[in-house]
Formats: structure tokens, sequence, C-alpha cells
């Protein structure tokens, strides 16, 4: 347990950002569901709309220091490659 004043103080705000991050990493997952969900479906225009608003959300995170640079760099070119994998195949099988 802290005892000092600053110490206390800092369990606060440990706890608060702790908090923030977590509820900001959750946006990024359910986002994630959202684009997996599309691309289960075979929607690729669906999925290109659901992988905007990741870059979008990832590109804040990482400027915000929720997220690592590379990791969000990282997420969006996976994403990205399945996505185009799925735009390479619609051509092909409409």
């Amino acid at each position: 347990m802290a005892h000092s004043i600053s110490a206390k103080k800092r369990v606060r705000q440990n706890a608060k950002r702790r908090a923030t991050n977590r509820g900001r990493r959750s946006q990024v997952k359910t986002l994630t569901r959202r684009f997996e969900t599309a691309m289960s479906e075979g929607d690729a225009k669906v999925a290109a709309e659901q992988f905007q608003g990741i870059v979008k959300k990832l590109d804040k995170l990482s400027n915000t220091s929720t997220l690592h640079k590379k990791t969000a760099a990282r997420k969006k070119s996976r994403l990205a490659k399945r996505l185009n994998a799925l735009k390479a195949k619609q051509p092909a099988s409409a």
C-alpha cells in the first residue's frame, strides 16, 4: 500500500489510465470482430468500411501511446492483407 501522498496520487492516476486504455483496446477488438463478420460473409464493401474505422482507431491509439506504433502498424497490415485477398477473390467469383 502506498504511504506518501504522491504515491497515493500515482495509484489513482494509474487506475484511471488503465481503465481508459482498457476501454480503448476493447473498442479495437469490437471493430475487429465487426470486420471479421463482414469478411466471413464475403462482403468486401462492408469489410472495407470496417477496415477504415479500425485504421482510424489504431492511428489514434498509437498517437496516444495506448498502443505501440509498430503494434498498430502490424495489426493494420494483417487486416489489409486479408481484405485485399477477399477483394482479389470477389471479381473472379462474381
